[in-house]
């Protein structure tokens, strides 16, 4: 217990005081832009592509898109249906002016039935269109659940549906990083990897890959982050840094009974 506390007590990564810190780094050297955006204009010089995958808690959701939102930053929120599709915290966070996508995992749903599951997805897809426009998707990589949900596009074409774009498959040349796991160098990530998989430099803590940003210029940078995982008070950090850590030790199981 003392040992924990002491880790914890040390650690104030993954707040949104720390959020806003790598905003403004990525704004002195990137042009930021959304998923989308990304997709459709192919811009030149250093890009950075922020995007969010809103799995759980959608007020932490709501927090990131008005930090962001005040400091002039558009990006990407994929949200999971039912769970986190709320029209109206869509609507708001719309209102700021950022990209809201669908955050599918229709394979897993339907235990690998594709004809269910492009049915489903069909369904689910249209509710969010009801509320607002939506060009790009991003799979939801379920720990628990063997299948990828990427694999659906094996069989069907996402284009069919009006889409400009997969968040993971019509990515190419970027050096991705995602905080899945409550690190950036992924470690404890089962699934969310872009391209060839972990990138060549593995910074931990977000302070080691603000510094990574300072030292190095990345023509394409694509971040993901996982809201819930942004805490907003001390009581909040505490919640969050402890049910990772129990996710966490869950994924290693898992690995190990894959393996």
């Amino acid at each position: 217990m003392v040992c924990i506390t002491a880790s914890f007590s040390g650690s104030r990564d993954f707040t949104l005081e720390k959020y806003r810190e790598l905003c403004q780094v990525l704004l002195d050297q990137y042009t930021i832009t959304t998923v989308r955006d990304y997709l459709s204009e192919k811009p030149s010089g250093n890009t950075a592509i922020l995007r969010h995958d809103v799995d759980r808690k959608i007020m932490n959701a709501l927090r990131i898109a008005d930090l962001e939102h005040g400091i002039g930053i558009c990006s990407t929120y994929y949200f999971r249906y039912p769970h986190t599709f709320n029209p109206e915290i869509l609507r708001k966070i719309l209102g700021f002016g950022h990209e809201i996508g669908y955050h599918y995992e229709v394979l897993s749903k339907t235990k690998g039935d594709y004809p269910k599951a492009i049915a489903l997805f069909e369904q689910e897809f249209g509710e969010f269109r009801k509320i607002c426009p939506v060009d790009t998707i991003c799979m939801h990589g379920r720990p628990l659940s063997p299948l990828d949900n990427r694999d659906l596009w094996k069989q069907y074409n996402f284009r069919t549906f009006g889409l400009k774009g997969e968040a993971f498959l019509s990515m190419s040349g970027v050096e991705y990083f995602t905080d899945t796991g409550r690190s950036w160098n992924g470690k404890n990530n089962l699934s969310d990897f872009v391209g060839a998989g972990r990138p060549l430099e593995q910074p931990e803590t977000t302070d080691d890959l603000i510094n990574l940003i300072r030292e190095k210029q990345f023509p394409n940078l694509y971040l993901t982050t996982h809201p819930e995982r942004w805490s907003h008070s001390i009581g909040s950090h505490f919640v969050n840094y402890g049910t990772d850590i129990i996710f966490n030790i869950s994924k290693k199981i898992i690995r190990k009974v894959r393996q």
